[in-house]
């Protein structure tokens, strides 16, 4: 019977990695390294996705295969197999962070949203209601198109692993190869292509290819500085239907 710890662990010595400098490449504890090795946990998808990659080997090798008896050419992951690796830190109990990708982080995520250190670097932190639940990440809101979302507002994301997982008229933060980081409500159409639309009607709707997009996170959630204002359009109405009912009043008495 294939063991997966027994593969990783065959795979980091042969790459001559410690568990420490292994840990570091995928972005999780030393110890959640020797407890895979020690086959007393199992890697969630996530990280199992940023094994693969680092060994450049196919899930289905390192999964079902005794890999010291496969030949070096037959582990290679197949290039139509494509395996995203989600760089994600972790705090001191294993469970992953949040990170902020503030509007000052913004422009450097397009070009290094793999890249371990640079996510690393980032301001993090913990909402004990989404733990175990996903992978998440928060990104600071630019401009008015999503009104009446302010700019400066946070949003908070929950990884998608597939854009099958896509839903018409929810919103997404977006990372993609031309604009970098976007926030929009999306529809899909029957070309294989994303509509993004604003919620402020000042802006126009846009299309984008399916092939344009790296990172997709649903909005889950969002804090904002500015607390809710009073609506003036139905405080206007309000009155209006207030000062109807009291001439209709006056009528009546009139009449009687």
């Amino acid at each position: 019977m294939i063991k997966l710890n027994e593969n990783i662990r065959y795979l980091r010595k042969k790459m001559g990695w410690t568990q420490d400098k292994f840990s570091k490449k995928i972005g999780i504890k030393r110890s959640l390294v020797g407890a895979y090795e020690e086959g007393r946990a199992d890697p969630r998808l996530s990280n199992l996705l940023k094994i693969a990659s680092t060994f450049s080997i196919s899930l289905d090798n390192i999964l079902t295969k005794d890999v010291k008896k496969v030949p070096k050419k037959d582990l290679l992951s197949s290039s139509n197999e494509k395996v995203k690796v989600l760089s994600i830190t972790v705090d001191n109990t294993d469970n992953e962070n949040i990170e902020l990708i503030n509007e000052k982080a913004s422009a450097g995520y397009l070009n290094s949203y793999s890249d371990f250190e640079f996510i690393e670097s980032l301001p993090r932190f913990q909402l004990p209601f989404l733990k175990s639940n996903g992978t998440h990440r928060a990104f600071e809101i630019k401009g008015d198109s999503m009104l009446p979302l302010n700019p400066g507002s946070i949003v908070i994301g929950k990884y998608l692993e597939s854009l099958h997982y896509i839903k018409n008229n929810k919103t997404y933060i977006i990372l993609t190869k031309n604009d970098g980081v976007i926030y929009k409500r999306v529809s899909l159409d029957d070309d294989g292509k994303i509509n993004l639309i604003s919620d402020n009607i000042i802006y126009k709707p846009y299309s984008i290819s399916l092939n344009e997009i790296i990172e997709i996170w649903e909005a889950i959630g969002f804090y904002s500085h500015d607390l809710p204002k009073p609506n003036e359009t139905i405080n206007s109405l309000k009155t209006v239907v207030e000062n109807i009912k009291s001439d209709i009043n006056s009528i009546k008495n009139k009449i009687s």
